[in-house]
């Protein structure tokens, strides 16, 4: 199964990336295309292939019967419930990848083709997506729970529509499949009586193959771009897993009907259109970007004389994938309304376990072998103009083209980074793009409220004045520290503040920023943990010890263009390392500086080299509490004898790979886990990436 999935992940990673690679710009740092072009007149041409993206919005219901080995016959229905839970991030919701082709006669008829994949939304520690449950209770069966799981889904269909000018009415049909996870999970029961021990889950792999129609509409934004809404039914024939432990066959049925909306982008007849540079979607009132990110990483053979819960493997490789979707909606005059569903795959080097400074930001603390979709963003962004000289501003994700003044109010609201506001840096800010390292594109000490995927719910406000800019923001923090699960309650909050000046210096551009925050939450003070270890003479428990009280902290950001071409950038912060630090990573005390460099000197103007370092430190209690077996979010090796500063040193180069931006990236961590016992660690990485 190992296999199976590395070539699905594979296979995920290149159609992403060439789906969006048809739809990319040359090279990433270019600015993106304004607006597309006017409507053509005087209807759109539907002929011809495309590309394109979905979401929706799922539900359905299953038949199943159980039959165990002596004799007894159980059966009964689930539904897979369509729901949302905003503050953890699930729901019955999807996205997914279509391409097909269509073919318009003379009397308006259109026929088409189409093929797509979709991914169920997971939170990945506790599944709950397009998924369903019922319970069951026998004498030969005991007490236990059936339950299933979609992870992925696709379809080819045929269509049959009707034009009119830039309208579309179609009828859809043909094959649908699903592989998906069919489990028993025994609760109650005697095993002397030959029944599983209760906690006892069987889970089987399965593929479902049925049939699928709907119908749908679809209109033409551009003279390239067309949206689409349809309803979609689908149903399965029964499929048979035999559950082991459980001595059971157990049988199924599945139905599901979905609704979801679409975008299409238009190749054309001509084979050369293929290779030519799309324009990117924007009207009067919607846009539309789009981009996808491949790393693979690996970290060499480094001396480990001893190992812990979250050690940093030797001699291991992992991989990240994803495809995110930026759609937009012009609401009022400078109000934008902006929504990111993205398609998450793959692991963090150790499950993203071993390194403070970790070395990849494109690896979230949670991770999973099978693709799965995660709403990242939903935010309303408000831009108030207060005068002075106008500048343009280019379309490009999460942002419309239009202008601003220099003077202005911004107020954001909603579920967004803490980071997409505070703590921005021209050199080193964007994993997608440039340096890897989570202490180098962000400040190490910079604790921000977020979830396990780096967003939150809250507001912040940015006051532009001349060459000063004022942030403040309101945030809420996880449920518990380093969890899946914003507080819905909002009673564990977090403060940021930024002070941002610019200025030229010798001619050149630049700017320092100082960021302060404040973190009100149910934490662990470390003295307290070592305290209650030698009285139980167990290793140190954090979250034994957690109540109400606040951290803060304050960090030093700046970015210097030296001369064109090559920039210079500087990150310092502090934080309270007496107690565990909420959200991002262990670090108490960095230092970071490096530079930036275009190709423009060596003849490559689009290529790029960058180069920076950072020591990362944390306080003499912090050490103790990892000494005496405490865990941290991402370090502790179960003890601690020698401890040291992290020291860790990356350096790359991006560059043109035909229609992908590639990355080759080297890191060397000294120390890793403030651990003098263990490494040094090389650590190298590929990238790939398109967007439009």
């Amino acid at each position: 199964m190992a296999g199976g999935r590395t070539v699905r992940n594979a296979l995920l990673a290149g159609v992403a990336l060439l789906a969006l690679a048809s739809v990319g710009t040359r090279a990433a740092d270019q600015a993106l295309p304004l607006k597309a072009p006017a409507l053509p007149s005087p209807s759109y041409d539907w002929n011809g292939a495309y590309v394109g993206g979905h979401v929706g919005f799922a539900n359905g219901s299953s038949d199943w019967t159980a039959v165990d080995g002596a004799g007894g016959v159980l059966s009964g229905s689930f539904e897979l419930p369509a729901f949302l839970h905003f503050f953890s991030g699930t729901g019955s919701y999807y996205q997914g990848l279509q391409a097909g082709y269509n073919r318009v006669l003379p009397s308006r008829l259109l026929l088409g083709v189409e093929a797509d994949i979709s991914f169920p939304n997971s939170d990945v520690t506790f599944p709950d997506s397009l998924a369903g449950h019922q319970y069951f209770a026998s004498p030969t069966s005991g007490v236990g729970l059936f339950s299933e799981r979609v992870l992925e889904s696709g379809s080819a269909r045929g269509r049959v529509g009707y034009v009119v000018d830039n309208w579309m009415i179609y009828g859809t049909g043909g094959l649908t499949w699903t592989h998906d996870v069919l489990a028993r999970t025994q609760i109650a029961g005697a095993p002397a009586a030959g029944l599983a021990v209760p906690g006892t889950v069987d889970a089987e792999l399965a593929w479902r193959f049925g049939w699928v129609a709907g119908v749908g509409i679809e209109y033409a934004l551009s003279s390239r771009w067309t949206a689409r809404a349809e309803y979609l039914v689908s149903g399965f024939g029964r499929n048979g897993v035999a559950f082991p432990a459980g001595a059971q066959q157990f049988q199924s049925d599945l139905f599901l009907q979905s609704v979801r909306l679409g975008l299409n982008y238009r190749l054309g007849d001509d084979s050369k259109e293929f290779a030519k540079w799309p324009t990117a979607l924007e009207t009067d009132r919607f846009a539309f970007h789009a981009q996808s990110t491949f790393t693979q990483q690996y970290a060499f053979p480094f001396s480990q004389p001893y190992v812990g819960p979250n050690s940093l493997a030797s001699n291991s490789g992992r991989e990240t994938v994803d495809v995110t979707f930026y759609a937009g909606m012009r609401l009022w005059q400078g109000a934008e309304l902006w929504i990111n569903p993205e398609i998450d795959q793959g692991f963090g080097l150790s499950g993203t376990l071993g390194v403070a400074g970790f070395p990849s930001a494109e690896a979230y603390k949670v991770g999973a072998a099978d693709p799965y979709t995660r709403l990242q963003r939903v935010f309303v962004r408000q831009t108030i103009d207060l005068g002075g000289e106008t500048r343009k501003v280019d379309a490009s994700a999460n942002q419309f083209s239009g202008s601003q003044t220099a003077d202005r109010l911004v107020i954001t609201v909603g579920k967004f980074g803490v980071t997409d506001v505070f703590d921005t840096n021209k050199y080193a800010h964007d994993p997608r793009n440039d340096f890897l390292n989570w202490a180098i594109v962000d400040t190490g000490t910079f604790d921000y409220a977020a979830d396990a995927w780096a967003y939150t719910v809250g507001g912040a406000v940015e006051w532009y004045q001349g060459p000063w800019t004022v942030r403040a923001g309101l945030f809420d923090l996880s449920i518990a520290p380093n969890t899946t699960t914003l507080d819905p309650s909002f009673g564990q909050i977090q403060w940021v503040g930024e002070i941002e000046r610019r200025y030229d210096l010798g001619g050149q551009p630049g700017k320092v920023a100082v960021t302060g925050f404040l973190t009100r939450g149910r934490m662990g003070s470390f003295a307290d943990a070592i305290a209650l270890a030698r009285e139980t003479g167990g290793p140190a428990d954090i979250v034994a010890v957690r109540q109400y009280q606040s951290r803060g902290g304050l960090s030093f950001n700046m970015e210097q263009q030296i001369v064109p071409e090559v920039g210079f950038f500087a990150r310092a912060g502090w934080a309270d390392g007496t107690k565990e630090p909420y959200e991002f990573t262990d670090i108490d005390r960095t230092a970071a500086a490096g530079l930036s460099l275009g190709g423009k000197a060596w003849g490559r103007p689009d290529d790029t080299w960058g180069i920076a370092g950072v020591v990362n430190e944390i306080t003499g209690v912090h050490q103790a509490f990892l000494d005496a077996g405490g865990l941290g979010i991402l370090v502790g090796d179960g003890q601690l004898p020698h401890p040291g500063p992290e020291q860790i040193l990356e350096t790359y180069y991006a560059f043109p790979l035909g229609t992908v931006r590639a990355t080759l990236d080297y890191q060397f961590i000294v120390n890793p886990g403030y651990n003098r016992d263990r490494g040094p660690v090389s650590v190298v990485a590929a990238r790939l990436r398109a967007q439009f």
